[in-house]
């Protein structure tokens, strides 16, 4: 049985997000099957696809090494890429059935683009403990699947030295408990709009690289912030981070990125 690691929402090895991404089964494995594998694997998610009578659909499941999430956009972005670029799958687009509804993932001119499901933030009060918990005093607290906190700009986001075991007991009224992201707009002559981070204690992660489900969120703020549906975003987790754009179609976002392949390894077990 084959896996790939993959750099997702990066042009470039060792940058972006690495998902492990397992080749297609035929039926499910086992829940436990699967959370031990990426538990071994260590990375933030490890995809498991589910091959269907379609060629171009799958089931997808992502697992974090704590637990089973609803959403992945990193891993979702590195299965389309390991079916299309190491698999030969022939179609333009694949749809991928999970515990968020369809996702479609399609070719584009310069990597990949993700239709996902918005996920509007709602404006709310102060959260308590969530800026001694950052080290830093957000200038508004939104709320929506994740906590997000935007600072006063983008030396404050880059700088951010969190205390990991405080914030994993924070929810405030978003939908997850111990995941906050933080943003603020870019320096000006930046070539991106937004940067940001990730902090998901609360699924396993300490910090996540690149986001596509925080950018379901980041998207439709910052494209009524700034007033337009395209939004440039640069998740500046130290030593990788990756590029994202976004796209408010409706109640739909567009994910664009990159990814690359950087492992091909051979399961020695099976479930």
């Amino acid at each position: 049985m084959r896996q790939w690691t993959v750099d997702a929402f990066a042009s470039a090895p060792f940058r972006g997000n690495p998902a492990c991404v397992i080749e297609p089964f035929e039926a499910w494995p086992d829940d436990a099957w699967m959370q031990a594998l990426a538990r071994e694997n260590n990375q933030a998610e490890t995809a498991f696809l589910l091959r269907t009578a379609d060629p171009a659909r799958f089931g997808l499941r992502w697992f974090t090494p704590g637990r089973e999430v609803d959403l992945c956009g990193h891993a979702t972005l590195g299965s389309a890429h390991v079916l299309m670029t190491e698999l030969a799958a022939g179609a333009e687009a694949l749809t991928f059935d999970s515990r968020s509804g369809p996702l479609i993932v399609r070719r584009a001119i310069d990597g990949y683009e993700m239709d996902f499901p918005a996920n509007p933030p709602r404006l709310t009060g102060p959260v308590a403990g969530l800026a001694e918990a950052l080290g830093a005093e957000p200038v508004e607290v939104w709320a929506a699947r994740y906590l997000v906190a935007v600072l006063r700009d983008a030396g404050a986001v880059r700088s951010l030295a969190p205390n990991i075991a405080a914030l994993a007991l924070l929810q405030g009224e978003a939908g997850e408990a111990g995941e906050v992201i933080v943003c603020a707009d870019a320096d000006g002559g930046d070539v991106v709009d937004v940067v940001d981070r990730f902090f998901a204690p609360g699924c396993g992660v300490d910090e996540d690289p690149a986001t596509g489900s925080a950018h379901c969120i980041l998207a439709p703020l910052y494209a009524d912030k700034l007033g337009r549906p395209v939004v440039r975003f640069r998740q500046v987790f130290p030593g990788r981070g990756g590029d994202i754009e976004t796209e408010v179609r409706g109640d739909r976002v567009l994910l664009r990125g990159r990814a690359v392949t950087v492992i091909e390894s051979r399961l020695r077990v099976a479930p």
